[in-house]
């Protein structure tokens, strides 16, 4: 029997890099109209709601699409399908800012660039298993994770400051521009796979789809993962979305709710980097996973009880830090429990949850007390983060042991070649 060689290349952080690219600019187009609502619907002669639609689209397409693209990205490649993805994004980005006024041609164009997010956050998880080593795959799927939030970041703080000198439809071509360079950069830069894998190849081989699908979905401890990443991101959306409603009545202006929700950001932004890299480090899912449900708790009592504004603000970090902290590491967690499933089909359920957990956005609004205080949703998402600690519980540490102990790393990967 011939030995084979496991390596770690280089060319893994160009894959890597563009592949946060357009992540971090799908994200940027999706919350592109919120940060100026008001502007936005003058300019289009439509009311709040329909601006809106134009973000709530992009939910409304993926629930639908998510499983059948998902089953694209394990039979066709990752690359291919997020090179679709990422193309269709580019054209009906700039399409939606060549729409001018017209309201219904900027639907149009923006059900175009949701037609072509699954297939960029349904490879997730996929692009760290072809080409990183498996201590490392929680980190990648965090630096991904990081990208995603540096793009709502970006299109929450750059939008307000370009509307004061551009209309909406010309902020939309610049936007759009720029995600057609991420779609170019990634066709012509990103591979498939590495010249030889970065571990053995039981790690790698995968289920058919459809298969992957039924013992995924049969697999218990997969849904309560499921059940822990569905309403930790239903919190945080949550959250981020009634923020400026949540502290008014606390007396807090909407530029403090501002400074609020950005840094919640900040703290998921540094947390989806620091957490998951102790993971992989570890070799430990259910533990930090833990740590970071536990932690995340005591920010939210601040921020629902708090009338300082700097423990509001100390909260929002802590709340932002431990709770983005947990979704990579329960997506890597999942993609790991559930082998051979492929990679994009247990992240695309891990996407479609985190789409339907926008019901929870609802739930919030709908439980406000008679002073219009979010108090009581609040209190419930404490509740339910306390129980997402007791599911954890029950989670078990995948096997490591089928790893070898030590992979080459760094060896040099010329671009040309890299099998596509």
């Amino acid at each position: 029997m011939i030995d084979q060689t496991f390596k770690s290349y280089r060319y893994r952080w160009v894959v890597l890099a563009v592949f946060m690219f357009v992540n971090l600019m799908m994200q940027l187009l999706w919350i592109s109209y919120a940060p100026v609502t008001g502007p936005s619907a003058k300019f289009y002669g439509v009311t709040d709601q329909g601006i809106g639609f134009l973000a709530m689209a992009f939910m409304i397409v993926y629930i639908p699409l998510s499983i059948p693209e998902s089953w694209a990205i394990d039979t066709f490649g990752f690359r291919k399908m997020v090179s679709l993805g990422a193309i269709l994004m580019g054209v009906f980005g700039l399409l939606r800012g060549f729409a001018g006024a017209n309201y219904n041609l900027a639907m149009l164009c923006t059900i175009g660039i949701a037609i072509g997010q699954p297939f960029l956050m349904n490879s997730w998880t996929t692009v760290p298993a072809k080409w990183f080593e498996q201590e490392f795959r929680a980190t990648a799927v965090g630096l991904v994770t990081l990208a995603g939030l540096i793009g709502v970041a970006l299109g929450m703080v750059l939008t307000p400051i370009l509307n004061q000198s551009l209309p909406i439809d010309q902020i939309q071509v610049i936007y759009g521009g720029i995600a057609a360079l991420s779609a170019l950069l990634f066709v012509i830069l990103a591979r498939e796979t590495p010249p030889t894998p970065p571990c053995p190849d039981g790690m790698q081989t995968r289920a058919l789809m459809l298969d992957g699908l039924k013992n995924a979905l049969s697999n218990r401890k997969f849904w309560l993962i499921l059940l822990v990443a569905f309403l930790g991101m239903a919190i945080f959306n949550g959250l981020t979305t009634w923020v400026e409603s949540i502290v008014r009545p606390r007396g807090f202006s909407p530029e403090e709710a501002g400074t609020l929700g950005a840094v919640m950001l900040v703290g998921g932004i540094v947390g989806a980097i620091i957490l998951p890299a102790f993971s992989d480090k570890e070799h430990k899912r259910q533990k930090y996973l833990i740590i970071g449900l536990l932690c995340a708790i005591p920010g939210l009592v601040g921020f629902t009880f708090a009338h300082s504004l700097w423990l509001l603000i100390a909260s929002s970090f802590a709340l932002g830090f431990f709770l983005v902290s947990t979704s990579p590491i329960t997506m890597q967690f999942g993609a790991e429990i559930t082998q051979p499933t492929p990679e994009g089909t247990s992240n695309g359920l891990f996407q479609l949850f985190g789409q339907t957990s926008v019901v929870f956005v609802y739930i919030m609004e709908a439980m406000k007390d008679k002073s219009g205080g979010f108090t009581p949703s609040l209190v419930l998402s404490i509740v339910l983060l306390i129980l997402c600690v007791l599911v954890s519980l029950r989670l078990k540490d995948p096997d490591f042991s089928a790893l070898p102990a030590e992979i080459p790393s760094e060896i040099e990967a010329p671009v040309s070649g890299v099998a596509s």
